[in-house]
């Protein structure tokens, strides 16, 4: 199918060939019949992308904050291999459109193949030529309404909620600044509502066309005829509501707000302006300032928008999907026309060439629609697509290494490509000789289109089904979200592949027991987990230097984990797992490979308030660890300091950076400071490669790769229970 994509680092737009999403549960695929383009919005972002480095950094202050972040903690090439690769990827453009389903996902009862339904959200109403959405993100069009106004759903969404901050009432005032896209639609709101609207615009043509709509007067903002009608419908005190639905630089409508709103008037943000408000203005009227978030309650909240988690009603009267739903109403029934406001239609097509004559002014227009191929508005000739899955066979024999020609390639699959498949594994993989990337397996078109454009893959698809099926492929990579990992990994051993699966390999006891079950049934025992600092080069020479042991060791290792961003994956506990079942195993198998033992009991307290874990591990020779995981820490802190004490020794490692050995009498302290953190990835990832070519053990013994997981498993049982945990069958 066919999507429209920009590279933020070029600015370059294209209409670029992608594999068709799958239909997960919980949602729908549709078929685009109309997408929007939002003037303001979307072309505020093809606009920032043409813009130099500088200006990029200048326009985004909030990520480059993010950046620097990133720089005290992960060191500057690790950073700088992360930025450049979000820059140097396909971003999606879209977020409003109108469709008609093709596949209905597990879950979904309230709409069938072939309705028309009206969809929103940046990752999921994308100006593509199908998506998959979740169920709080679509809602049914009514009959009789066209495809094409109910593409407004998303942006109607937007004004609605603008509004309802606003707790406009009957016979009331407002002022309506920035007469665009959004602008229109609450003017609109407004009168239907019982107020009289005031607009403000310098282009005289939307003016007239928000009059048209039903406002009162609209004007130019520095005219004085503006303040003339305002004083002659407020009796001189001044409007009751102002909405900021402008954009760009100037500081003139917050300081128009506050000359024309009355005492203890309100002011509502909706648009991105600039908002230096003048103190003396806005405190003498005691102005009450508001910000409109988007679609309305529900928005950024992955639990709502993801996992289909409504708001009960009576707490949370309109969230996103029930404003989808209003607006349609509204539109059905005729008190809102958004006819008008469509300026142009496009064929899909045509879209490169459509935002290049937007982006140029060639196009000057309020509403644009991109029209799709096929009888978008007859919904009864629209069928859902077939698809043929194949079978996978299991393997026979007692153990299945799949047979390769000695001097082939090795052929890898990845199934998932984000941030830490793209960042941290496939550079490294990419770059290495004897290595085929075959085929990489998203659920998203769009990620899948990026890794293969960046890293060479010789195909991208949606369908794992037929990745597990191709006997020409050595080994899969499963580096998808924590709580696919077990099921991916079981599918992939049936398949008689090799696996890489990132940590966590399991998120409970079930999970671990399914993957065992699996690897005794197939016999495929050809299993890796991503735990990497155990070949770290420089903690492997650490080690080196200590020497063996003789008597047993203390281990300190602090994690400074730092906070997460609101609205991270990795908070989503119910499903994911908590974070350190997600990423605890690193630290745990670092302590045991240098320990060169498996824990037997796990004993662990948690601070009251916070996520900060103090995790103590027991050794069958007498050696304990104790892994302090905090996420209260300072930013600026190094991540991982780790120390251990055993026979008069010591061995100190500090953040990847820099490595010492210590004996009382003379000291090992690595001679450089090495160019980059290097936690082991690419070492680990050339032992896995080499294991898949020659058909020799895998890097870590699966034995060892049990017993991390299932103390770090059991650290979470020792937080329940208050008392340590032993770890049956502990070698």
């Amino acid at each position: 199918m066919k999507q429209v994509v920009q590279n933020y680092k070029s600015g370059e737009l294209a209409l670029l060939d992608v594999p068709v999403p799958g239909c997960k549960p919980g949602g729908v695929l549709v078929r685009s019949a109309y997408s929007l383009i939002s003037t303001g919005t979307e072309l505020m972002k093809v606009s920032e992308a043409g813009l130099s480095m500088v200006g990029k950094a200048r326009s985004r202050p909030d990520q480059v904050a993010k950046v620097v972040q990133s720089v005290a903690t992960n060191g500057v090439p690790a950073t700088y291999r992360k930025v450049m690769g979000k820059l140097d990827s396909y971003t999606p453009l879209g977020y409003s459109l109108s469709g008609v389903v093709e596949q209905v996902g597990a879950g979904i009862d309230d709409v069938k193949v072939g309705d028309l339904v009206a969809c929103a959200g940046n990752e999921h109403a994308l100006h593509a030529e199908l998506n998959w959405v979740p169920k709080n993100l679509y809602a049914p069009v009514p009959d009789g309404l066209a495809a094409r106004h109910a593409a407004f759903g998303t942006v109607g969404s937007i004004a609605m909620q603008g509004v309802r901050q606003g707790e406009s009432r009957l016979g009331e005032v407002a002022l309506v600044i920035g007469l665009g896209l959004i602008g229109q639609l609450v003017a609109q709101l407004l009168t239907a509502s019982g107020v009289r609207v005031v607009g403000v615009d310098p282009d005289p043509a939307r003016c007239e066309l928000a009059e048209r709509l039903g406002a009162a007067a609209c004007g130019d903002p520095s005219s004085a005829a503006v303040e003339t009608v305002v004083a002659e419908l407020t009796g001189g005190h001044g409007v009751d509501q102002v909405y900021l639905a402008a954009g760009g630089d100037s500081n003139q409508p917050v300081e128009l707000a506050a000359r024309l709103c009355r005492d203890r008037g309100r002011v509502v943000d909706i648009g991105k302006c600039r908002l230096d408000l003048p103190w003396n203005a806005y405190y003498e009227k005691e102005l009450d300032v508001r910000f409109s978030r988007s679609y309305g309650p529900g928005r950024y909240d992955p639990a709502y928008e993801l996992e289909g988690r409504d708001y009960p009603i009576g707490y949370v009267r309109w969230t996103e999907r029930r404003n989808l739903a209003c607006f349609l109403d509204l539109l059905a029934r005729g008190r809102v026309d958004v006819e008008p406001l469509v300026s142009h239609v496009a064929d899909f097509d045509e879209a490169v060439e459509t935002y290049r004559s937007l982006k140029d002014g060639d196009l000057k227009a309020v509403a644009v629609l991109f029209r799709y191929p096929g009888p978008a508005e007859d919904r009864a000739e629209m069928e859902a697509p077939s698809v043929a899955v194949p079978a996978v066979k299991r393997p026979s024999g007692a153990r299945s290494t799949p047979a390769r020609a000695a001097k082939a390639p090795v052929r890898l699959a990845f199934v998932g490509a984000g941030n830490y498949a793209t960042s941290m594994l496939l550079p490294h993989l990419a770059q290495r000789e004897g290595v085929e990337l075959s085929t990489v397996v998203t659920t998203t078109a769009l990620s899948a289109a990026n890794a293969k454009r960046k890293f060479g893959f010789a195909e991208a698809t949606t369908d794992l089904d037929s990745v597990l099926g191709d006997k020409s492929i050595d080994a899969v990579f499963v580096v998808t979200r924590h709580s696919s990992h077990a099921e991916l990994t079981r599918k992939a051993l049936l398949a008689g592949k090799s696996v890489f699966v990132e940590k966590p390999l399991a998120l409970d006891e079930d999970e671990l027991a399914g993957v065992l079950a699996t690897v005794e049934e197939s016999g495929n025992d050809r299993l890796q987990v991503g735990f990497n600092r155990r070949f770290a080069p420089l903690l492997q020479e650490a080690r080196k230097r200590f020497g063996a042991r003789t008597g047993p060791a203390n281990v300190r290792y602090l994690v400074n984990a730092g906070r997460l961003e609101h609205g991270s994956w990795y908070l989503q506990q119910g499903t994911q797992g908590s974070r350190f079942a997600g990423e605890g195993g690193h630290f745990i198998d670092t302590v045991s490979w240098l320990l060169g033992a498996d824990p037997v009991s796990v004993y662990a307290v948690a601070a009251s308030g916070n996520e900060d874990l103090q995790v103590m591990l027991r050794y069958p020779d007498g050696s304990t660890a104790t892994i302090s995981y905090v996420t209260s820490g300072p930013a600026g802190f190094p991540k991982e300091t780790l120390d251990l004490v055993a026979d008069g020794r010591a061995l100190r490692l500090d953040d990847f950076v820099r490595a010492s050995v210590y004996d009382g009498r003379k000291r090992w302290v690595s001679s450089r400071l090495p160019k980059a953190r290097d936690k082991g990835q690419a070492a680990e990832l050339a032992a896995f490669v080499r294991a898949v070519r020659t058909g020799g053990p895998m890097p870590v013994p699966l034995e060892s790769l049990v017993a991390t997981t299932a103390a770090t498993l059991a650290v979470q049982a020792g937080l329940v229970g208050g008392a340590p945990v032993t770890l049956a069958g502990a070698r």
